[in-house]
Formats: structure tokens, sequence, C-alpha cells
């Protein structure tokens, strides 16, 4: 981390010592006895077993369970937003349906281009979408 710590500091940039978290990412299914241990000067920076980073969850299992439940949660606070326009009568179902395409459901599906899916995970979003439709 000190490397990294240097080059931020040369731009200006300015690393929270006591706010700095990491997730050690197990990239292999070789399992290592020796903890990690990351540091800034001799502020100790805590581990996590999850961390937000630019709207994702990142999980050091590799696994996305988080993630896909955080995005259902994120998607279904844009729909609450929405249910002056989603539950009024009067607006055409046409009308709701391009609004749900257009506003909810990028919200939802935003970064998931990049997730290993288990059908696990294709169930819970089938199910969240059928209940908004509802």
């Amino acid at each position: 981390m000190e490397v990294w710590r240097q080059t931020l500091e040369s731009k200006d940039f300015r690393l929270s010592r006591t706010m700095t978290k990491y997730v050690e990412c197990k990239f292999s299914a070789v399992t290592s006895d020796a903890d990690v241990e990351g540091r800034l000067d001799s502020q100790v920076a805590l581990k996590r077993e999850s961390l937000k980073y630019l709207g994702a969850i990142i999980q050091g299992d590799r696994e996305i369970d988080e993630d896909v439940t955080h995005r259902i949660g994120v998607g279904w606070l844009r729909w609450r937003l929405a249910t002056g326009v989603l539950c009024d009568k009067k607006v055409p179902s046409r009308l709701k349906n391009k609004f749900y395409k257009v506003v909810v459901r990028p919200t939802k599906l935003y970064g998931v281009e990049y997730w290993p899916v288990k059908n696990s995970h294709v169930q819970k979003m089938k199910v969240t979408k059928m209940r908004m439709l509802r």
C-alpha cells in the first residue's frame, strides 16, 4: 500500500488512515494460512468480507449474492419513487411498461454484464420483475 499512498499523495490526494478498508480476493482454490495485513504507515487497515465500490458490492469469496440483493434493493427504491405513475389507474399500461423499461430496469441491471450468474440469481431477478409489474 505504500506505493499507492505515495502515488496518490504526489497528485495531492490523501488517504484516510482510519477509513481505509480492504478485501482479500481469493482468485485460486489454493488456500494460504498466511494472513495478509494491509498497512498505511503504522495504521492497520481493516479487512472486510465485502465492500461497496462504484455502486457494486465486491465480495472476497468471488460470489455475487450481496450484489444481486443490493441491485434488487436499488430497483425497488427507484420503483417506489415512481409509484405515483406506476400505480395510477389513469396512466395507460403501455406507458407504465415503457416507464419500467426506461427507468426501473436499467437501475436494477446496472453493472450486471460482468456477473457470473447462477440460476438462483436469475430467479431472484425474475421474481422481482413480476412483483413490480403486478
